[in-house]
């Protein structure tokens, strides 16, 4: 059965969002990246055995996939650039209720109970799912039990205030799967649930 992989940048003090515009995360979707060569290396690693990604609605329509894939362009042998090329080879899949149809390469939209079609997914052939979305998406995802690992890109960064992801409950405890400091001051933790 495959997992369902949450990838999140939060703050030292659990917030994954701030209420001004004040940039904390060492990386956005821009050039401008914060990340050492290990971290690049590290995620690339990971993203190599995705097949799937789920993205929240919100997330596509803001862009993501058009920004990656012109990443993925741009940077055509750029090595820490793999993970955007893996971005627009695999299979994505959109959760609305709202989008009826997708105008994503390799990209579906499904609506309907979200438990049932994650359950869906994670039931077929290949590699790992992979999560992106907001607070929001990844709350719903948190409270209804279906994240198989979280993957927690820590920040060197307080903001004191924000949107954090494990408000609605779903899992009380988590079983440490590795931990990894990087020299641009992020610390990645994983997770798995404690069944």
């Amino acid at each position: 059965m495959k997992k369902l992989i949450l990838q999140m940048q939060m703050s030292v003090d659990g917030f994954v969002g701030a209420n001004d515009d004040h940039r904390w995360q060492l990386w956005e979707w821009g050039d401008d990246i914060g990340w050492d060569q290990e971290l690049k290396q590290d995620f690339n690693t990971v993203f190599a055995g995705i097949d799937t990604i789920l993205l929240s609605r919100k997330m596509a329509e803001e862009g993501y996939l058009s920004h990656w894939g012109n990443a993925a362009k741009k940077f055509p042998r750029d090595p820490f650039y793999a993970f955007a090329r893996r971005v627009v080879e695999v299979r994505k899949v959109v959760p609305s209720d709202r989008l009826k149809t997708s105008r994503w390469e390799r990209t579906a939209v499904v609506s309907g109970d979200l438990p049932r079609q994650v359950e869906a997914l994670k039931g077929g052939e290949g590699g790992d799912i992979i999560v992106f979305g907001g607070a929001g998406f990844a709350s719903s995802l948190i409270a209804a039990g279906l994240v198989d690992e979280f993957q927690l890109f820590i920040n060197p960064a307080v903001l004191g205030a924000g949107r954090r992801i494990f408000d609605q409950g779903g899992f009380r405890n988590l079983r440490l799967l590795g931990s990894k400091a990087y020299a641009c001051g992020m610390v990645v933790n994983r997770y798995a649930p404690a069944r």
